[in-house]
């Protein structure tokens, strides 16, 4: 059923034959989304979220053929402080009583050189979707003690609040937050 799984996954994202599917580790934790945003302009306010889920198809010969799907539940914010978590979770922000998940899922990958790209998909959060692009640099990829086979990459993005629907006023240095991704995929 998992092969089956894979092998629809990858007709889907209209990938080549060559193409390897890569499941996000998220069980060894060796992917992270975070984000920070100014406080007042007088600092950066850090966080992350804890539950996510995804996988992407790469292929080192085609890379522009590359595709990823992510979901991310936003009931796992953390700021590392319980009562802001609660403020962001709640109707002012995340609202994730109404919206409990966020998407991301690729529309092209441009290669750059040197292990640079720009990702660029649709971005579902707070109920709306818009297209973003991701500043992407592979960190890179092989076999791993296990007998398996990694990649991963890291990217950067930043988007206004105000177009996902999330209108809090936090001040005019605190309208713009940076996602800041890791993720390491195990092939399948």
């Amino acid at each position: 059923m998992k092969k089956l799984a894979v092998l629809l996954f990858a007709a889907l994202v209209g990938t080549s034959a060559q193409a390897a599917i890569y499941k996000v580790d998220t069980q060894g934790a060796h992917a992270f989304v975070q984000f920070r945003i100014k406080h007042l302009g007088y600092s950066w306010l850090y966080g992350r979220f804890d539950k996510f889920d995804g996988s992407f198809s790469y292929d080192e010969a085609k890379p522009e053929a590359s595709s990823i799907e992510m979901t991310v539940d936003t009931t796992s914010l953390n700021s590392n402080h319980a009562e802001r978590d609660k403020h962001l979770r709640g109707k002012d922000f995340l609202n994730v009583d109404k919206f409990p998940s966020a998407t991301f899922k690729s529309t092209s990958f441009e290669p750059k050189g040197d292990g640079k790209a720009v990702l660029k998909g649709d971005l579902t959060l707070h109920g709306v979707t818009k297209p973003i692009a991701i500043d992407v640099t592979e960190i890179g990829g092989g076999k791993d003690p296990w007998g398996g086979y990694r990649q991963g990459f890291t990217g950067k993005t930043e988007f206004k609040l105000k177009d996902f629907g999330i209108d809090y006023d936090l001040g005019p240095a605190s309208q713009t937050v940076e996602l800041i991704l890791d993720v390491e995929g195990v092939r399948q």
